[in-house]
């Protein structure tokens, strides 16, 4: 499948000059996309599953210098190892002498090329340095699901659009294959089988496998009963966004529950990227990370399709449901805006008026993006946001074509992962 990380990858092998590690959760493509990206751009890969592999690891922990372990690694794996022709792939990688033996590539002038892949982002506060170059992976985006699902000329007239503010020509055609796309999500797994046309209830098997899978990665929480309010955080997820105020709630969890009996599996599921946290604002101004509320905060799983899965949806019950749909896109825009490096955050007044999402781009500007709710005729909330606060480029979300009013930009929500040029 073809995935937007392999530009990256292609930028980092012209500019290699230290050992890349990616990250991103089990089973968003991490692996398959290293080794075709080997298989295009190397004359030969030397992989290796680090995984309970006590000889590789004894190596590692043993050797002192690069060209040691580059002939090692050559007599483990029985493959010759070419400077600048050979990937070596270290997989599932969590142990620390191994990140300490990769970190000695980036200390000269290394010619030797090796990407390390984990699905455990809490390890990168152990495995930091800069030695190494760091990069995240994420189920696909819509972007991505196009490309796979054989529209690639339907991106470029989102992104033409998006960028003078035009009406798409084929904006329905766009807006059917979203909605395909809020169903079926982004891990790759799913979107191969939507691609072969498999049934829709084979489909929801797959994807609760995915879940089942994310429910076994909680087992590396620290503390046992942990493992356990992990997963209740997981199953109350469709739950708490399908409340009018999708404020997470311990209490929905469990009578009497409280905010320090579940916090250590949030964060576990969160800084794992197997969730996505918003806080709510107390005030607008730069930064915004100042104001944030801790104790305030939504919770969404990490892609769209899981959610669906989640809420035991069907596709009547989809089309017709004005607010379960919104929910589905307000999960994808979350994911989208995590995807494009954004912190998420949203606002809320005292009379409940809501900003779905409030951002601050690179250069500190902040944006307040306003998930228009279909229900409504008129939207209010961006409008008060904006007599309150001085915000430049403020954004709707809708289900409508690109156009721009009062100094408001619409955007179809299809559009959401054009934002990264904001």
């Amino acid at each position: 499948m073809e995935r937007k990380i392999q530009n990256d990858l292609l930028r980092w092998k012209k500019d290699m000059q230290k050992p890349l590690l990616l990250y991103g959760a089990k089973q968003v493509g991490k692996t398959f996309s290293v080794l075709e990206f080997a298989r295009k751009h190397y004359k030969n890969v030397v992989y290796f599953n680090t995984d309970n592999n006590k000889e590789l690891i004894d190596i590692l922990k043993r050797e002192k210098s690069t060209e040691k372990i580059i002939l090692k690694l050559s007599l483990l794996s029985g493959e010759t190892i070419f400077k600048e022709d050979t990937l070596i792939v270290l997989d599932n990688v969590n142990d620390p002498y191994i990140v300490k033996a990769i970190k000695l590539f980036g200390l000269e002038n290394n010619l030797y090329q090796i990407i390390m892949i984990t699905s455990k982002k809490e390890n990168l506060s152990k495995f930091k340095s800069e030695e190494l170059y760091f990069k995240a992976m994420y189920p696909m985006d819509f972007e991505e699901f196009l490309i796979n699902t054989d529209k690639k000329q339907l991106v470029s007239f989102i992104k033409e659009s998006y960028q003078n503010n035009t009406p798409m020509p084929f904006h329905q055609l766009a807006l059917d294959s979203y909605n395909d796309y809020l169903i079926t999500g982004g891990y790759p797994e799913i979107v191969n089988a939507f691609i072969l046309g498999i049934d829709p209830l084979k489909l929801e098997v797959l994807k609760q496998k995915i879940i089942d899978t994310i429910k076994k990665e909680t087992l590396g929480v620290y503390n046992l009963i942990d493992i356990q309010r992990s997963n209740e955080v997981l199953d109350s997820l469709a739950y708490q966004l399908l409340k009018e105020n999708k404020k997470f709630q311990y209490g929905s969890i469990k009578k009497g529950s409280r905010s320090k009996d579940y916090e250590a599996s949030i964060k576990y599921l969160g800084i794992n990227g197997l969730i996505h946290r918003s806080f709510k604002l107390d005030d607008v101004k730069s930064p915004l990370s100042s104001y944030k509320d801790p104790e305030s905060f939504k919770l969404y799983p990490n892609d769209v399709g899981l959610l669906y899965t989640m809420m035991h949806l069907n596709k009547m019950k989809f089309m017709t449901d004005n607010d379960l749909k919104r929910t589905l896109i307000e999960n994808n825009v979350s994911n989208t805006l995590v995807n494009l490096g954004y912190s998420l955050y949203y606002y809320q007044s005292e009379g409940k008026t809501e900003i779905s999402f409030v951002i601050q781009n690179r250069m500190g500007e902040i944006i307040p993006i306003e998930i228009l709710n279909m229900n409504l005729a008129k939207a209010k909330a961006l409008s008060m946001f904006m007599s309150k606060f001085k915000v430049s480029n403020p954004i709707r979300l809708t289900e409508d074509n690109f156009s721009k009013k009062k100094n408001v930009r619409y955007i179809p929500v299809y559009a959401a992962f054009c934002l990264k040029d904001l």
